[in-house]
Formats: C-alpha cells, sequence, structure tokens
C-alpha cells in the first residue's frame, strides 16, 4: 500500500523530490529482514545523517553564538544530537506513524522505542542530503532542530555555571562545591589542565588550557547531570 508522506514532510519542513528515499529513511533493518521485496534499510542514510547533522550543528552554533566558548558549542552540540534528544524530536514529528517495521518489532512496541527513532531522525536528515543537498538538510534543522537549541540554550549553561552550581548544591543541603586540579601536562606554553568538582556527593572532571576554564567546564557536566534528574 503507498503511504502518504506529507504530513511527515509538512512536520519536519520540507518536501522530498525522491519519495523513496523518505520512504527508506523510516525502514527499519526488520522490515527488510522479512520483506522479500525489500532491498535497503535505513542504516546507510542514518551514518550519513549522524555526520550531516554534527556538521550543521556545528555551523548553526559557530554563526550565531560569535562570543561563544569552543566548550559551549561542544557542549550544546552534543546535547542537541545525543540518542535521548533525537528520540523526542522523532516522537514529537510523528515519526512513529511512518516507521516501517518488521512484525516482531511491531508488536514489541518498536513505533515507540527510543533507540527506532532516534536512528530514523538521523536517517531522514541523510536523506534530505541526497534529496537537496546542504539546502533540504538545513531547512529541516531550522524547522526542527533550531527550537530544540533555543531550548537547550535557556538552561544553566548559558550563564553562571559555578555559580549555578554553588546554588544548586546549597538548596539542596549540600556544601559548597570543591574543585581541584588533579593534573597538569603539556609545555610551558601550552598547559593543559584536569579540574575535578565534587558537589552533591558526585565528582565530575573536565579538561582545558586553564583551570578557570576547566573549572567552568566541569560545573556545566555537574549542573546538566544534576538538572536532568
Amino acid at each position: 500500500m503507498k503511504v502518504n508522506y506529507r504530513k511527515l514532510e509538512q512536520s519536519i519542513g520540507y518536501r522530498f523530490k525522491k519519495k523513496a528515499l523518505l520512504e527508506l529513511a523510516v525502514t527499519h533493518p526488520s522490515f527488510r529482514y522479512e520483506d522479500k521485496d525489500a532491498t535497503d534499510d535505513n542504516q546507510r542514510l542514518e551514518y550519513l545523517g549522524d555526520a550531516v547533522l554534527s556538521l550543521i550543528s556545528a555551523e548553526h552554533l559557530f554563526t550565531n553564538n560569535p562570543d561563544a566558548r569552543e566548550g559551549d558549542m561542544s557542549k550544546l552540540r552534543s546535547r542537541l544530537t545525543q540518542d535521548r534528544k533525537l528520540a523526542k524530536i522523532g516522537a514529537k514529528i510523528g515519526i512513529s506513524e511512518f516507521l516501517r517495521l518488521g512484525r516482531g518489532e511491531e508488536q514489541n512496541g518498536g513505533a515507540q522505542r527510543a533507540s527506532n527513532l532516534a536512528d530514523a531522525v538521523e536517517a531522514i536528515i541523510g536523506a534530505a542530503w541526497v534529496d537537496g543537498g546542504a539546502r533540504a538538510a538545513n531547512k529541516i534543522f531550522k524547522t526542527v532542530f533550531v527550537p530544540e537549541l533555543e531550548e537547550l540554550g535557556k538552561g544553566p549553561a548559558q550563564s553562571n555555571p559555578k555559580g549555578n552550581l554553588q546554588e544548586y548544591a546549597q538548596s539542596h543541603d549540600h556544601g559548597i562545591p570543591e574543585y581541584e586540579t588533579i593534573e597538569t601536562t603539556g609545555p610551558e606554553h601550552n598547559r593543559i589542565f584536569t579540574v575535578e568538582v565534587t558537589a552533591c556527593g558526585k565528582t565530575w572532571k573536565a579538561t582545558a588550557s586553564s583551570k578557570r576554564e576547566g573549572e567552568r567546564l566541569a560545573a556545566l557536566l555537574a549542573l546538566e547531570e544534576l538538572t536532568q534528574k
């Protein structure tokens, strides 16, 4: 039966010239194994989409955040492209309705499985790149990912991480976070510092070119985990 992908295309903000590419992007390996007429699945497109999404995210953050540090941009890109976030995006744009799954996978809840949703999101980005190049992939990124990126940017990582970590720890009946430089490597003109922060009974480490930056990055790591909980 021929599937109408118009609803999914509206959700992602891009209309495919070659619908077969979009269909392939939502084809789970289990479907190919069970359907003798299916010759491929979305794994290759997922591989491509992962690389494309990483590049577009990096370019967007670099262009739109001229004062941002490398560590901040890397952290935001990582949070945007992690599987958990991709799965949430997949659910939001309604991929579950269009996933092509084998009978066993479908009966076991495969349409809601986070890994399947995340893979399909990356595969769609890869399919768009093949279908319409950078322009197509960027249209999807602008429609689907930029709002998520803006939401991530509202978190504590954008302000004063050390101050916010101290505030968080004290508000949860813990003491003031403690920072310690546990390793220094590299020549005198190019030192690399590994800094450890202990807060709320846990420890996080970060590496940077200065102690101050190491403390800041370690606080960012701590805040991300603590506030997500």
